[in-house]
């Protein structure tokens, strides 16, 4: 019996979580503008759950966010919706994210103390530092003010949770940032890579770009987006993660 509850438990995690991810993909609510560019978060719920609930979850989750990837590319067609279809592109590297978080989250959790600690402050620095960037590069672009005052915001955010992590988590905080951001990061490369090796050519004819330059443009949608997400995700699992297990 008390077997049967723990995965109703698990499954309704998964439910919940899919839900979540689903639902931030459907509105503006899943893409927050760091500096010039948006940062997707359709991806946290499931670092949220491999953290949480194992990589079972995380993985199921992340088979939610990948086939729903694929619908809305069938929905919502683009010239190179036509990557998506392919279930190694949309729905591998989503399944993939559940499961490197949870792993990243249990040797990270391992490391002493003090190493931890460094670990954490260079990441929240490292953040900061790119934020403030970010938004002064803002502050000098033709964005809306609502924009500009929202990466102000974030970096007031990101002084709050990194104060936060120190203080009230104390050496339990690096495997939420650093769990964050690989999940994210499998996200990111994991999808772009597809993408290249798999249709480049085509996705450069596909725009009108020299075929020779699809790995550099593949990147550079990398760099640009890959980075505020990792911030992102850092920020709001770190904070979603910390509340959950404090009311556990």
């Amino acid at each position: 019996m008390k077997k049967k509850n723990f995965d109703v438990k698990k499954m309704a995690v998964v439910g919940v979580l899919g839900g979540i991810s689903v639902a931030l993909g459907l509105t503006p609510l899943g893409f927050i503008p760091v500096g010039p560019t948006k940062a997707t978060i359709m991806h946290i719920p499931v670092i949220i759950g491999a953290i949480m609930e194992g990589p079972v979850v995380g993985g199921l989750v992340g088979l939610i966010f990948g086939l729903f990837s694929i619908l809305q590319a069938f929905m919502n067609p683009t010239p190179v919706s036509f990557m998506l279809y392919n279930p190694l592109i949309s729905v591998l590297p989503r399944v993939l994210i559940g499961i490197v978080s949870y792993y990243v989250y249990i040797l990270f959790k391992k490391m002493g103390q003090k190493a931890s600690r460094m670990t954490l402050y260079t990441i929240w620095v490292a953040t900061l530092v790119y934020l403030v960037q970010a938004s002064v590069k803002s502050l000098n672009s033709d964005i809306s003010m609502w924009i500009k005052l929202f990466n102000i915001l974030l970096i007031i955010l990101t002084i709050f949770v990194g104060y936060y992590s120190h203080k009230k988590l104390k050496g339990n905080a690096v495997e939420l940032v650093v769990s964050a951001a690989t999940g994210t990061l499998t996200n990111t490369v994991g999808v772009l890579s597809g993408m290249y090796f798999i249709y480049g050519e085509e996705y450069a004819l596909k725009l009108g770009l020299d075929p020779a330059t699809a790995g550099k443009v593949i990147l550079g949608i990398g760099i640009t987006n890959g980075i505020p997400e990792i911030i992102i995700a850092m920020i709001i699992v770190t904070s979603v993660v910390a509340s959950l297990k404090k009311s556990v």
